[in-house]
Protein backbone atom coordinates (compact mmCIF):
# COMPACT_ATOMS: atom_id res chain seq x y z
CA UNK A 1 0.00 0.00 0.00
CA UNK A 2 1.61 3.28 -1.08
CA UNK A 3 2.11 6.19 1.30
CA UNK A 4 3.22 9.79 0.84
CA UNK A 5 3.22 13.02 2.82
CA UNK A 6 1.59 16.33 1.93
CA UNK A 7 2.29 19.59 3.77
CA UNK A 8 -0.36 22.11 2.80
CA UNK A 9 -0.95 25.69 3.85
CA UNK A 10 -4.13 26.54 5.68
CA UNK A 11 -6.41 29.40 4.78
CA UNK A 12 -8.08 30.97 7.81
CA UNK A 13 -11.15 33.14 7.57
CA UNK A 14 -14.54 33.68 9.18
CA UNK A 15 -13.55 31.49 12.11
CA UNK A 16 -12.55 28.50 9.96
CA UNK A 17 -9.26 26.99 8.88
CA UNK A 18 -9.58 25.44 5.42
CA UNK A 19 -7.06 23.34 3.54
CA UNK A 20 -6.62 20.99 0.62
CA UNK A 21 -5.91 17.49 1.89
CA UNK A 22 -5.21 15.78 -1.42
CA UNK A 23 -5.12 17.47 -4.80
CA UNK A 24 -3.22 14.89 -6.82
CA UNK A 25 -5.97 13.98 -9.28
CA UNK A 26 -9.72 13.57 -9.38
CA UNK A 27 -10.36 12.54 -5.83
CA UNK A 28 -12.24 13.36 -2.63
CA UNK A 29 -15.67 12.00 -3.47
CA UNK A 30 -17.40 9.56 -1.11
CA UNK A 31 -15.30 10.76 1.81
CA UNK A 32 -15.81 9.92 5.48
CA UNK A 33 -14.23 11.66 8.49
CA UNK A 34 -13.41 10.49 12.01
CA UNK A 35 -11.31 12.02 14.81
CA UNK A 36 -9.03 10.09 17.15
CA UNK A 37 -8.77 10.69 20.90
CA UNK A 38 -6.25 13.50 20.31
CA UNK A 39 -8.55 15.20 17.80
CA UNK A 40 -6.42 14.26 14.78
CA UNK A 41 -8.49 13.66 11.62
CA UNK A 42 -8.69 10.53 9.49
CA UNK A 43 -10.47 10.68 6.13
CA UNK A 44 -11.33 7.79 3.80
CA UNK A 45 -12.17 8.71 0.21
CA UNK A 46 -12.38 7.55 -3.39
CA UNK A 47 -9.74 8.25 -6.03
CA UNK A 48 -11.81 8.45 -9.22
CA UNK A 49 -8.79 8.82 -11.49
CA UNK A 50 -7.14 5.58 -10.33
CA UNK A 51 -10.18 3.79 -8.97
CA UNK A 52 -8.60 3.28 -5.52
CA UNK A 53 -9.66 3.49 -1.90
CA UNK A 54 -7.57 6.10 -0.07
CA UNK A 55 -6.97 7.21 3.51
CA UNK A 56 -5.57 10.53 4.75
CA UNK A 57 -4.28 10.92 8.30
CA UNK A 58 -3.69 14.36 9.81
CA UNK A 59 -0.47 14.68 11.76
CA UNK A 60 0.14 18.14 13.22
CA UNK A 61 -0.44 20.07 10.00
CA UNK A 62 0.81 17.35 7.64
CA UNK A 63 -1.30 14.77 5.88
CA UNK A 64 -0.15 11.20 5.42
CA UNK A 65 -1.83 9.83 2.27
CA UNK A 66 -2.16 6.08 1.89
CA UNK A 67 -3.66 3.76 -0.71
CA UNK A 68 -5.75 1.17 1.11
CA UNK A 69 -7.16 -0.95 -1.72
CA UNK A 70 -6.05 -0.61 -5.34
CA UNK A 71 -8.19 -3.29 -6.94
CA UNK A 72 -9.62 -1.65 -10.06
CA UNK A 73 -12.64 0.60 -9.40
CA UNK A 74 -12.85 0.14 -5.66
CA UNK A 75 -13.48 2.60 -2.84
CA UNK A 76 -16.84 4.18 -3.51
CA UNK A 77 -19.42 4.64 -0.72
CA UNK A 78 -16.74 4.73 1.96
CA UNK A 79 -17.59 4.88 5.65
CA UNK A 80 -14.88 5.25 8.30
CA UNK A 81 -14.77 4.46 12.02
CA UNK A 82 -11.92 4.34 14.55
CA UNK A 83 -11.67 1.69 17.25
CA UNK A 84 -10.72 2.28 20.89
CA UNK A 85 -7.02 2.19 19.98
CA UNK A 86 -7.48 4.69 17.16
CA UNK A 87 -7.10 2.15 14.35
CA UNK A 88 -9.12 2.95 11.20
CA UNK A 89 -11.81 0.65 9.78
CA UNK A 90 -13.52 1.30 6.42
CA UNK A 91 -16.53 -0.18 4.65
CA UNK A 92 -16.79 0.45 0.91
CA UNK A 93 -18.06 -0.69 -2.47
CA UNK A 94 -15.97 -2.51 -5.04
CA UNK A 95 -17.71 -1.58 -8.28
CA UNK A 96 -15.96 -4.10 -10.52
CA UNK A 97 -17.67 -7.07 -8.90
CA UNK A 98 -20.33 -4.99 -7.08
CA UNK A 99 -19.59 -6.28 -3.61
CA UNK A 100 -19.28 -4.85 -0.11
CA UNK A 101 -15.75 -4.85 1.32
CA UNK A 102 -14.21 -3.99 4.67
CA UNK A 103 -10.67 -2.87 5.45
CA UNK A 104 -9.15 -2.70 8.94
CA UNK A 105 -5.71 -1.53 10.07
CA UNK A 106 -4.25 -4.33 12.22
CA UNK A 107 -0.66 -4.63 13.43
CA UNK A 108 0.67 -2.17 10.87
CA UNK A 109 -1.06 -3.56 7.78
CA UNK A 110 -4.43 -3.45 6.06
CA UNK A 111 -6.62 -6.51 6.36
CA UNK A 112 -9.21 -6.59 3.57
CA UNK A 113 -12.32 -8.77 3.59
CA UNK A 114 -15.32 -9.34 1.35
CA UNK A 115 -18.42 -8.85 3.50
CA UNK A 116 -21.20 -9.56 1.01
CA UNK A 117 -21.14 -10.48 -2.69
CA UNK A 118 -24.70 -11.76 -3.09
CA UNK A 119 -26.20 -9.62 -5.86
CA UNK A 120 -25.32 -5.99 -6.56
CA UNK A 121 -24.36 -4.93 -3.03
CA UNK A 122 -22.34 -2.27 -1.22
CA UNK A 123 -23.70 1.11 -2.25
CA UNK A 124 -24.39 3.68 0.48
CA UNK A 125 -22.37 1.72 3.03
CA UNK A 126 -22.47 3.07 6.58
CA UNK A 127 -20.18 1.64 9.27
CA UNK A 128 -20.20 1.67 13.07
CA UNK A 129 -18.17 -0.26 15.64
CA UNK A 130 -19.69 -1.61 18.83
CA UNK A 131 -18.04 -1.48 22.28
CA UNK A 132 -16.15 -4.71 21.55
CA UNK A 133 -14.85 -3.35 18.24
CA UNK A 134 -17.12 -5.50 16.07
CA UNK A 135 -18.15 -3.86 12.78
CA UNK A 136 -21.77 -3.25 11.76
CA UNK A 137 -22.66 -2.02 8.24
CA UNK A 138 -25.87 -0.91 6.54
CA UNK A 139 -25.93 -0.85 2.72
CA UNK A 140 -28.14 -1.45 -0.30
CA UNK A 141 -28.69 -4.29 -2.70
CA UNK A 142 -29.06 -2.19 -5.82
CA UNK A 143 -30.48 -4.87 -8.10
CA UNK A 144 -33.28 -6.01 -5.77
CA UNK A 145 -33.60 -2.52 -4.24
CA UNK A 146 -33.33 -3.82 -0.67
CA UNK A 147 -31.87 -2.38 2.52
CA UNK A 148 -29.33 -4.77 4.05
CA UNK A 149 -27.36 -5.01 7.28
CA UNK A 150 -24.19 -6.98 8.02
CA UNK A 151 -22.24 -7.50 11.21
CA UNK A 152 -19.28 -9.59 12.27
CA UNK A 153 -19.37 -11.75 15.36
CA UNK A 154 -16.82 -14.38 16.42
CA UNK A 155 -14.95 -13.66 13.18
CA UNK A 156 -17.93 -14.50 10.96
CA UNK A 157 -19.88 -12.04 8.81
CA UNK A 158 -23.66 -12.33 8.89
CA UNK A 159 -25.86 -10.42 6.45
CA UNK A 160 -29.61 -9.93 6.46
CA UNK A 161 -32.33 -8.01 4.64
CA UNK A 162 -33.87 -5.24 6.73
CA UNK A 163 -36.49 -3.89 4.31
CA UNK A 164 -37.49 -5.18 0.88
CA UNK A 165 -40.88 -3.51 0.38
CA UNK A 166 -40.36 -1.56 -2.84
CA UNK A 167 -37.29 0.40 -3.87
CA UNK A 168 -35.73 1.02 -0.45
CA UNK A 169 -32.37 1.46 1.22
CA UNK A 170 -30.64 4.27 -0.65
CA UNK A 171 -29.00 7.07 1.34
CA UNK A 172 -28.89 4.81 4.40
CA UNK A 173 -27.07 5.79 7.59
CA UNK A 174 -26.29 3.51 10.53
CA UNK A 175 -25.67 4.22 14.22
CA UNK A 176 -25.48 2.01 17.30
CA UNK A 177 -26.94 2.86 20.68
CA UNK A 178 -25.13 2.31 23.98
CA UNK A 179 -26.33 -1.30 24.07
CA UNK A 180 -25.02 -1.97 20.55
CA UNK A 181 -28.45 -2.07 18.90
CA UNK A 182 -28.49 -0.92 15.26
CA UNK A 183 -30.55 2.03 14.02
CA UNK A 184 -30.80 2.91 10.30
CA UNK A 185 -32.30 5.88 8.46
CA UNK A 186 -32.93 5.56 4.73
CA UNK A 187 -34.94 6.64 1.70
CA UNK A 188 -37.92 4.76 0.31
CA UNK A 189 -37.89 5.66 -3.40
CA UNK A 190 -41.20 3.90 -4.07
CA UNK A 191 -43.17 5.97 -1.56
CA UNK A 192 -40.68 8.87 -1.72
CA UNK A 193 -40.51 9.10 2.08
CA UNK A 194 -37.98 8.98 4.92
CA UNK A 195 -37.92 5.68 6.82
CA UNK A 196 -36.26 4.42 9.98
CA UNK A 197 -35.45 0.89 11.14
CA UNK A 198 -34.28 -0.27 14.55
CA UNK A 199 -33.59 -3.69 16.00
CA UNK A 200 -33.89 -3.81 19.76
CA UNK A 201 -34.39 -7.57 19.90
CA UNK A 202 -34.42 -10.11 17.07
CA UNK A 203 -36.96 -8.20 14.97
CA UNK A 204 -36.57 -5.08 12.88
CA UNK A 205 -39.09 -2.33 13.63
CA UNK A 206 -39.70 -0.15 10.56
CA UNK A 207 -41.61 3.11 10.34
CA UNK A 208 -42.16 6.09 8.08
CA UNK A 209 -40.68 9.16 9.75
CA UNK A 210 -41.55 11.90 7.26
CA UNK A 211 -44.27 11.19 4.69
CA UNK A 212 -44.04 14.47 2.79
CA UNK A 213 -43.53 13.71 -0.88
CA UNK A 214 -39.86 13.57 -1.96
CA UNK A 215 -38.12 13.58 1.43
CA UNK A 216 -35.32 11.36 2.74
CA UNK A 217 -32.39 11.91 0.40
CA UNK A 218 -28.89 12.12 1.93
CA UNK A 219 -29.88 10.92 5.39
CA UNK A 220 -27.46 11.06 8.32
CA UNK A 221 -28.28 9.42 11.63
CA UNK A 222 -26.98 9.79 15.19
CA UNK A 223 -28.27 8.33 18.46
CA UNK A 224 -28.09 10.35 21.68
CA UNK A 225 -27.18 9.10 25.17
CA UNK A 226 -30.82 8.24 25.87
CA UNK A 227 -31.01 6.09 22.73
CA UNK A 228 -33.16 8.57 20.79
CA UNK A 229 -32.44 8.86 17.04
CA UNK A 230 -31.71 12.15 15.28
CA UNK A 231 -31.79 12.38 11.46
CA UNK A 232 -30.78 15.08 8.98
CA UNK A 233 -32.00 14.75 5.38
CA UNK A 234 -32.83 16.54 2.14
CA UNK A 235 -36.32 17.52 1.02
CA UNK A 236 -36.05 17.25 -2.75
CA UNK A 237 -39.52 18.66 -3.42
CA UNK A 238 -38.79 21.90 -1.58
CA UNK A 239 -34.99 21.92 -2.00
CA UNK A 240 -34.45 22.30 1.72
CA UNK A 241 -32.54 20.80 4.64
CA UNK A 242 -34.69 19.03 7.24
CA UNK A 243 -34.02 17.53 10.64
CA UNK A 244 -36.05 15.27 12.88
CA UNK A 245 -35.58 13.57 16.22
CA UNK A 246 -37.57 11.23 18.42
CA UNK A 247 -38.74 13.06 21.55
CA UNK A 248 -39.75 9.88 23.35
CA UNK A 249 -43.34 10.20 22.16
CA UNK A 250 -43.20 11.41 18.56
CA UNK A 251 -40.98 12.56 15.73
CA UNK A 252 -40.39 16.31 15.77
CA UNK A 253 -39.65 17.60 12.25
CA UNK A 254 -38.02 20.94 11.44
CA UNK A 255 -36.97 22.78 8.29
CA UNK A 256 -33.41 23.93 9.00
CA UNK A 257 -32.50 25.83 5.83
CA UNK A 258 -34.16 26.39 2.46
CA UNK A 259 -33.71 27.82 -1.01
CA UNK A 260 -31.72 25.18 -2.87
CA UNK A 261 -29.77 23.68 0.04
CA UNK A 262 -29.48 20.45 2.00
CA UNK A 263 -27.78 17.81 -0.14
CA UNK A 264 -24.94 15.65 1.28
CA UNK A 265 -25.99 16.10 4.91
CA UNK A 266 -23.82 14.90 7.79
CA UNK A 267 -25.07 15.02 11.38
CA UNK A 268 -23.22 14.96 14.71
CA UNK A 269 -24.37 15.50 18.30
CA UNK A 270 -22.40 17.47 20.91
CA UNK A 271 -21.99 16.51 24.57
CA UNK A 272 -25.37 18.03 25.40
CA UNK A 273 -27.09 16.15 22.57
CA UNK A 274 -27.52 19.22 20.36
CA UNK A 275 -27.23 18.57 16.60
CA UNK A 276 -24.85 20.12 14.10
CA UNK A 277 -25.30 19.44 10.37
CA UNK A 278 -22.89 20.04 7.49
CA UNK A 279 -24.41 20.21 4.02
CA UNK A 280 -24.09 21.47 0.47
CA UNK A 281 -25.83 24.61 -0.82
CA UNK A 282 -26.53 24.08 -4.51
CA UNK A 283 -27.35 27.77 -4.77
CA UNK A 284 -23.86 29.28 -4.80
CA UNK A 285 -22.04 25.95 -4.54
CA UNK A 286 -21.09 26.48 -0.89
CA UNK A 287 -20.35 24.37 2.17
CA UNK A 288 -22.58 25.27 5.11
CA UNK A 289 -23.06 24.18 8.69
CA UNK A 290 -26.12 24.51 10.92
CA UNK A 291 -26.10 24.15 14.69
CA UNK A 292 -29.05 23.98 17.06
CA UNK A 293 -28.35 26.44 19.91
CA UNK A 294 -31.20 25.19 22.08
CA UNK A 295 -33.72 27.67 20.73
CA UNK A 296 -32.80 28.33 17.08
CA UNK A 297 -30.66 27.14 14.19
CA UNK A 298 -27.38 29.00 13.72
CA UNK A 299 -26.30 28.78 10.06
CA UNK A 300 -22.84 29.60 8.76
CA UNK A 301 -21.07 29.38 5.39
CA UNK A 302 -17.79 27.50 5.88
CA UNK A 303 -16.29 27.60 2.37
CA UNK A 304 -17.58 29.46 -0.68
CA UNK A 305 -14.50 29.41 -2.95
CA UNK A 306 -15.60 27.75 -6.19
CA UNK A 307 -18.02 24.84 -6.13
CA UNK A 308 -17.41 23.21 -2.76
CA UNK A 309 -19.31 21.19 -0.17
CA UNK A 310 -20.41 17.97 -1.83
CA UNK A 311 -19.85 14.66 0.01
CA UNK A 312 -19.60 16.38 3.41
CA UNK A 313 -18.64 14.43 6.54
CA UNK A 314 -18.84 16.07 9.97
CA UNK A 315 -17.26 15.21 13.32
CA UNK A 316 -17.09 17.13 16.60
CA UNK A 317 -13.98 17.01 18.77
CA UNK A 318 -13.86 16.74 22.58
CA UNK A 319 -14.34 20.50 22.91
CA UNK A 320 -17.37 20.46 20.63
CA UNK A 321 -15.58 22.13 17.70
CA UNK A 322 -16.71 20.94 14.24
CA UNK A 323 -14.41 19.37 11.64
CA UNK A 324 -15.62 18.75 8.08
CA UNK A 325 -14.20 16.85 5.10
CA UNK A 326 -15.72 17.59 1.70
CA UNK A 327 -15.21 17.66 -2.06
CA UNK A 328 -14.09 20.61 -4.19
CA UNK A 329 -15.85 19.92 -7.50
CA UNK A 330 -14.15 22.81 -9.31
CA UNK A 331 -10.62 21.56 -8.62
CA UNK A 332 -11.34 17.85 -8.00
CA UNK A 333 -9.75 18.07 -4.55
CA UNK A 334 -10.43 16.66 -1.11
CA UNK A 335 -10.73 19.53 1.39
CA UNK A 336 -10.93 19.80 5.15
CA UNK A 337 -12.20 22.57 7.41
CA UNK A 338 -12.06 22.99 11.16
CA UNK A 339 -13.49 25.73 13.33
CA UNK A 340 -10.85 28.08 14.68
CA UNK A 341 -10.20 27.97 18.45
CA UNK A 342 -11.43 31.59 18.39
CA UNK A 343 -14.91 30.21 17.83
CA UNK A 344 -14.58 28.27 21.07
CA UNK A 345 -13.23 31.33 22.91
CA UNK A 346 -16.25 33.34 21.81
CA UNK A 347 -18.55 30.55 22.91
CA UNK A 348 -19.99 30.03 19.44
CA UNK A 349 -19.30 26.28 19.42
CA UNK A 350 -19.16 25.70 23.14
CA UNK A 351 -21.46 22.81 24.12
CA UNK A 352 -24.50 24.28 25.81
CA UNK A 353 -23.96 22.13 28.88
CA UNK A 354 -20.63 23.92 29.46
CA UNK A 355 -21.93 27.47 28.95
Amino acid sequence: MSTHQLKLARQAGDGWQVEVVDGAGRLGMDNSLALDAAGEPYISYYDLERGDLMLARGRGGSWEIQTVDLVQDTGQSTSLALDAEGNPHISYLESTFTMLKYASWISGTWQIEVVDHEGDVGAFSSLALDAAGNPHISYTESRARDLKYAYRTAGIWRAEIVDSLGDVGSYCSLALDAAGNPHISYYDATQRVLKYASRLSDTWQIEVVDSANGVGYYTSLAVDAAGNPHISYFDNAHQSLKYTHWTGNAWRIQVVDGGGVGEYTSLALDAAGNPSISYYATTGGDLRIARWTGYAWQIQTVDSVGNVGQYTSLALDAEGLPHISYYDAANFDLKYAEASPLELTLGVWLPLALR
